[in-house]
């Protein structure tokens, strides 16, 4: 690996995506993937020489499901991209049964919401192994209303899917 001064990438629109930049950066894994979920193209990035000290997501920016997307992209594509759609959906059964079985303990609120994180993160993990863009998805699907009776309050009845 060649070496490169460590950098950290600030961002105008998205805190989250400047985080996840900075965390490939870190971890001297940026390259650019033409089927990656992360779209750059429509950010303006610039980098700048960093303190050195391991980057921290923001937590009190807004959050996307594209950022979750490209946070999960930067932290374990190479993974995830080996153990393919296959073996992600696996994970991800295994931590909807975690948030399961949660739900039914009456688990503190703390481990229930890190429960529902990660369904949400394996959720983005196959996702983007896939080539599926969360964010589009659900504005298509939903943006318009309920997908049964194409109202913003649905209005299907309780014997119908939605």
């Amino acid at each position: 690996m060649r070496d490169r001064p460590d950098t950290t990438v600030t961002e105008t629109s998205s805190p989250t995506l400047q985080f996840a930049m900075s965390l490939d950066r870190y971890s001297n894994t940026l390259r650019p993937r033409a089927s990656s979920i992360l779209r750059l193209r429509s950010h303006t990035l610039k980098c700048m020489p960093s303190s050195g000290h391991k980057p921290t997501m923001p937590t009190d920016a807004p959050f996307s499901l594209r950022d979750l997307q490209s946070l999960i992209d930067a932290m374990y594509s190479r993974k995830d991209e080996a153990r393919g759609v296959e073996g992600t959906f696996m994970w991800l059964m295994e931590e909807i049964g975690e948030l399961a079985a949660a739900l039914r303990d009456d688990t503190p609120h703390d481990e229930l919401a890190a429960e529902f994180a990660d369904v949400l993160a394996w959720l983005a993990t196959i996702a983007n192994v896939a080539g599926v863009d969360l964010q589009q998805a659900v504005i298509a699907k939903y943006g318009r209303g309920c997908p049964g009776c194409g109202q913003m309050v649905c209005t299907c009845s309780d014997a119908e899917k939605p």
